[in-house]
């Protein structure tokens, strides 16, 4: 969890205290209830937790830390340093782009999701009908994937970064290059 764990809240008041539970004995035994008062300050973040626990596994009211918790759990390739609303959404997505993962449309929607801006993705391979057998065979001979991402300002990519998503989304057994261009429209200012 990025370094952090749960702990005391100050000024938090459990629920459920302890010392309205003691038997009646303790009840009026100072030094028992100033016990189970400093237990209650542990326990009360805990009991918090577990009512509102449904809220956790929702990437959308999650806390920021516990967001970066699931994006472990769901497979999702953060950094830790996008903005959290893009954690958000990375972790919401998870599912679905796993679903189209090693595809031209889960690779395209890795990028998008990544970096803002739809890649141009150039495959070597290729589908074809013939009613002849022996007929050429489409695609280039040669296997792999070119991502071009255009974008206004190219120096503010990290092609590394853009490397380690296309080889998360790309089919498994392609090699692959990236390029990182000024978008056309930028081109002619």
């Amino acid at each position: 969890m990025s370094g952090s764990a749960r702990g005391t809240v100050p000024g938090l008041v459990t629920p459920h205290p302890l010392g309205a539970a003691l038997p009646a004995v303790y009840a009026e035994d100072d030094f028992g209830q100033r016990f189970v008062a400093g237990l209650d300050v542990v326990l009360a973040p805990l009991f918090h937790v577990l009512d509102s626990l449904e809220a956790y596994f929702s990437p959308r009211l999650a806390p920021a830390d516990f967001v970066d918790y699931l994006a472990g759990w769901v497979g999702t390739e953060l950094t830790g340093d996008e903005p959290l609303a893009l954690r958000r959404q990375a972790v919401a997505s998870a599912m679905a782009l796993h679903r189209v993962r090693g595809t031209r449309q889960g690779l395209a929607a890795a990028v998008r999701l990544a970096f803002g801006a739809d890649p141009e993705i150039t495959e070597s391979g290729g589908a074809s009908w013939s009613a002849r057998p022996l007929g050429p065979f489409p695609g280039s001979p040669v296997p792999g994937v070119h991502v071009v991402l255009r974008v206004a300002d190219p120096d503010a990519v990290d092609p590394h970064r853009l490397r380690a998503v296309v080889a998360a989304a790309r089919p498994a057994h392609l090699p692959f290059t990236v390029a990182v261009t000024p978008s056309r429209t930028s081109e002619g200012v």
